[in-house]
């Protein structure tokens, strides 16, 4: 397996999982979220994947097949009235194809942006998970991520 920056040839597996990750927030929250739609179009992921500020990795196997992806976005508050100037970056989205989970790709991939985030000069690296999506509560968990906020809501 290897870890890499995604390119444009990435596209058609990275829609797959990306599919994959719409049909989990889906079943947890179907009122939420629409079924069979696309987060990205062709276009819009080929302008994320040529956008420096925000990272997409893949880790891919010897036939250059896609197992899994995270999408990543650079942060920064700079002179914020509250807010310090620390850099972080944002996982905005990881996922393993389900096929391959239990391979430890989540946790290769993982630890891939943690050394990629020091590299660029980030104080910490965040992400948001679903609460619907305890498979992935426990991997973040287990990656050994805290909470730092809760976004709460009431259905009305």
């Amino acid at each position: 397996m290897n870890i890499r920056r995604a390119e444009n040839k990435d596209m058609n597996g990275i829609n797959k999982l990306l599919h994959q990750v719409l049909m989990v927030h889906h079943n947890g929250r179907p009122d939420i979220f629409k079924p069979n739609a696309k987060k990205y179009t062709d276009m819009e992921l080929a302008d994320i994947l040529a956008d420096d500020t925000k990272p997409v990795f893949v880790a891919v196997d010897e036939q250059e097949t896609v197992l899994g992806y995270a999408f990543c976005v650079f942060q920064q508050h700079l002179n914020n009235n509250i807010l310090t100037d620390i850099k972080t970056l944002y996982i905005d989205d990881l996922c393993v194809d389900e096929e391959r989970r239990g391979m430890h790709i989540g946790t290769a991939l993982y630890e891939y942006v943690l050394d990629f985030a020091k590299e660029s000069g980030c104080y910490n690296v965040t992400l948001n998970v679903w609460s619907c999506n305890e498979s992935a509560m426990r991997f973040y968990e287990k990656c050994g991520l805290v909470p730092q906020k809760v976004g709460m809501e009431k259905v009305l």
